[in-house]
């Protein structure tokens, strides 16, 4: 996959961010991919994960967005650009989107999949949708998770002229059993289930939710 132009400038740009508006504490970025084919798995929390995932990246990954931002002008060029969006159609499996995503992973590529499919805002994780399982069980991908947490209530903060302290934890890569090639789209939810286990197990316990 191509890095889209301006990506270095970028991320100097949001890390430099990150280092003046927040206390950053972030755990095993070692563990980011830098090829694929692989599929980052991060909680969803609010906007400010789309700050978080390309400064704390080690390639550009291609992500999910709502099928809304496609039509706000100046955001639809920023995913698109940057984020390489694929775009969604909320309310049901968009087939044509898991097949776009698809062809990124068979080509090498690293995807951005958040499992809740949506923000939490709280903080507090949602229960999963099956579409990174589906993904990882037709690529065998390798599947990164990603838990972050502290920027629940980040505006609130900075009207306080505090400097929350965000974290950014990047668990133990792996791959789904052999098994889960197998699978019909109606049996993924075990696969789904391990893959938010490993996002939950290193949220702390009052943030798990659905996974506690």
């Amino acid at each position: 996959m191509s890095e889209p132009k301006g990506w270095h400038t970028l991320q100097r740009v949001l890390r430099f961010l990150l280092r003046h508006l927040v206390h950053l504490d972030v755990q095993g970025l070692e563990r980011m991919p830098a090829s694929g084919p692989a599929i980052i798995a991060p909680n969803h929390i609010n906007w400010f994960d789309v700050v978080l995932m390309p400064a704390l990246s080690k390639a550009p990954p291609v992500t999910f967005a709502a099928e809304k931002w496609g039509k706000a002008p100046l955001i639809n060029r920023l995913f698109r650009h940057f984020g390489q969006a694929i775009f969604v159609e909320r309310g049901a499996p968009d087939r044509k989107a898991l097949q776009s995503a698809l062809e990124v992973l068979k080509e090498g590529g690293i995807l951005g999949v958040a499992p809740e499919g949506t923000r939490s805002h709280d903080g507090i994780l949602r229960k999963g949708h099956d579409g990174a399982a589906w993904l990882a069980s037709r690529s065998n991908a390798l599947i990164v998770p990603v838990a972050m947490w502290g920027h629940e209530r980040i505006l609130h903060q900075w009207l306080r002229l505090r400097r929350p302290e965000v974290h950014f934890h990047v668990g133990e890569p792996f791959r789904l059993p052999p098994e889960a090639s197998r699978a019909r789209s109606r049996d993924l939810k075990p696969y789904t289930d391990m893959i938010m286990r490993r996002i939950a197990a290193m949220l702390p316990p009052e943030q798990r939710g659905y996974y506690a």
